[in-house]
């Protein structure tokens, strides 16, 4: 079953002489991590946000569980979850009554709201955290939360926008176990990440853009075998995308 399916997405900025997206297809199945990579303004995040309705689809289509996003009522979009590039939490509030405040705003009370606070702190490993200000929390700690708050209300889809992103080496590791497990089960996710070596190893398939299209996408190991002088999705990376540093 395809959770995600966005199909000619085109987008352009207000005040932009070039398009951020140029005819984007993406896909991603029940229970499958889809890695999108690209250097800095390959378009990555303008797809998130067209593929969540935080953006306008400007020409294309986005569908989730084959209903088009645009003509979806506001209680589909509950089956969707976010989780930022920046950690988007209340520093003064626990980590517990942050999840309370995401899971209201999604629709979830009495038990309902308790059995989703409960698993998503299970699930990132933050139970004994619960009843720490965020703002106290180390740097791997708020991604952790960060996560939760994503998960809260239970969602089908997830896209996850550089989550480990300035973290220590034992946050990552418990991240990235965390979204196997997810995966496991059933939950799909979008991922989008600069380190190449967690797409290798989390992603059933990625995608790599650059300059808002397609380059190549497909599991990594086919990749590879496609591509027999690249040793690792890094050294394809470079080939496809340059060496040139991108502001």
């Amino acid at each position: 079953m395809r959770v995600l399916q966005a199909s000619g997405l085109r987008f352009t900025y207000r005040g932009s002489p070039e398009p951020a997206l140029r005819g984007l297809d993406l896909e991603v199945g029940e229970g499958e991590i889809v890695g999108l990579l690209g250097p800095n303004g390959a378009g990555k995040t303008t797809a998130i946000a067209l593929c969540t309705g935080l953006l306008p689809v400007q020409e294309g289509e986005v569908r989730h569980f084959g209903e088009d996003l645009r003509r979806a009522p506001v209680a589909r979009r509950r089956l969707l979850g976010i989780v930022p590039q920046e950690v988007a939490l209340y520093g003064t509030l626990t980590v517990e009554e942050n999840l309370q405040f995401f899971g209201r705003l999604m629709g979830l009370r009495g038990p309902d709201l308790d059995r989703g606070v409960a698993l998503a702190l299970e699930r990132t490993l933050l139970t004994d955290a619960r009843s720490r200000p965020v703002r106290s929390l180390s740097g791997g700690l708020r991604r952790r939360a960060n996560l939760a708050a994503g998960l809260v209300h239970g969602p089908r889809l997830l896209f996850l926008d550089e989550p480990t992103v300035g973290v220590d080496t034992q946050s990552r590791e418990a991240i990235l176990e965390s979204l196997v497990r997810l995966s496991r089960e059933g939950l799909s996710m979008l991922y989008t990440t600069h380190y190449l070596e967690e797409a290798e190893r989390l992603c059933h398939r990625v995608v790599i853009m650059d300059q808002g299209r397609v380059l190549v996408a497909g599991s990594p190991g086919a990749l590879r075998a496609q591509h027999p002088d690249c040793m690792d999705l890094r050294a394809l990376f470079l080939e496809l995308t340059g060496r040139d540093v991108r502001d």
